[in-house]
C-alpha cells in the first residue's frame, strides 16, 4: 500500500475507534470516574501498571484497586498511614501482587513529595524525539525508596531494551488532547509529537501487516522503526495511530 492509500486507511481508522463508545470496553474507563488532575493521573498510572491480559479482568482488577484507595487516589497516596495499607496485601491481578501496590503507593508519594509529582518527573529528561529516556529515568527515581527487586518489574525501562507498552500507553493518556474525549491531555510540559506508539502483540502484528514494522521481537529497536514510519505519517500526533492498530488488531482480527 502507497503512503498516501495506507494514511488515508489508518486516519479512517482512528477516526472510528478514537471515539469515546471506545472508553466502555477500555481500561482508561477508570481514571474517567475521576476529574481531579491528580487522581486521574494516579489512577490512570495504576490501571496502566496491570494492563495485561484480559481486558475485562484489567478493568476488574483497576477497580479494585481504586476501592482499596478509598476512591481517593491522590488523598490517599499522600495521606496514609502504616495502618492504612495493611487492606492492599490482599491485591493481586497475574504477578502483580499486593506487596507491588504497596511499594507503588509509597514510591508516588516519593514522586510527588521529592520530584514534584508525575508529569515532572517524566518532562524534566524528555528529550525532543523520545521519551523513551525520560521513562528510564522515571524508573530510577520511582525505586528510590525501599523495594524489593520483583518489583522492579512492573516498571519497564527501554534502555533495557524494552518496547514499555504500558508506560507509553499512560503517557499516551496524559499527553495527548484531540479534543474526542478519550485521551485526556492534562499534561502540557510534553508534546504529542513526542510520544512512542504502545507496542504490543496486537499492534505490532497488524503494523508488520500494513508494512509499518520489519522486526520481529517487540522490542526497543521495534518501537523506534514503528515510531519512525508512524511520525511520517503524522509527526504531530504519531501516536494517535495507536487507535487504528489497535482496533484493527482486536476488535476485526486484521
Amino acid at each position: 500500500m502507497k503512503t498516501e492509500a495506507l494514511k488515508e486507511f489508518l486516519d479512517n481508522k482512528v477516526e472510528q475507534y478514537n471515539h469515546p463508545k471506545f472508553i466502555e470496553s477500555d481500561p482508561i474507563q477508570i481514571p474517567h470516574r475521576f476529574s481531579k488532575k491528580e487522581d486521574i493521573e494516579i489512577a490512570a498510572f495504576l490501571t496502566a501498571t496491570i494492563a495485561w491480559g484480559n481486558r475485562k479482568s484489567i478493568i476488574n482488577n483497576a477497580s479494585k484497586m481504586m476501592d482499596l484507595l478509598d476512591n481517593s487516589p491522590y488523598d490517599f497516596v499522600l495521606n496514609h498511614k502504616e495502618k492504612d495499607l495493611e487492606s492492599l496485601l490482599h491485591f493481586v491481578h497475574r504477578t502483580f501482587n499486593g506487596t507491588d501496590l504497596i511499594t507503588f503507593v509509597k514510591a508516588l508519594k516519593h514522586i510527588y513529595n521529592n520530584h514534584g509529582g508525575l508529569e515532572t518527573v517524566f518532562s524534566k529528561t524528555a528529550k525532543n524525539e523520545s521519551l523513551q529516556t525520560a521513562i528510564s529515568q522515571f524508573k530510577t527515581h520511582f525505586f528510590e525508596i525501599e523495594h524489593l527487586a520483583r518489583t522492579q518489574k512492573h516498571v519497564s525501562d527501554p534502555l533495557k531494551n524494552s518496547a514499555a507498552k504500558r508506560i507509553n500507553m499512560y503517557l499516551r493518556w496524559m499527553v495527548r488532547n484531540d479534543n474526542t474525549g478519550v485521551d485526556f491531555g492534562i499534561w502540557n510540559n510534553i508534546s504529542p509529537s513526542q510520544l512512542s506508539c504502545p507496542l504490543d502483540v496486537h499492534s505490532g502484528n497488524v503494523a508488520r501487516k500494513l508494512g509499518l514494522l520489519t522486526r520481529k521481537q517487540n522490542d526497543t529497536k521495534a518501537l523506534f522503526e514503528l515510531d519512525t514510519n508512524l511520525r511520517k505519517l503524522d509527526p504531530k500526533d504519531p501516536v494517535k495511530y495507536d487507535f487504528a492498530l489497535f482496533g484493527l488488531g482486536v476488535f476485526e482480527s486484521f
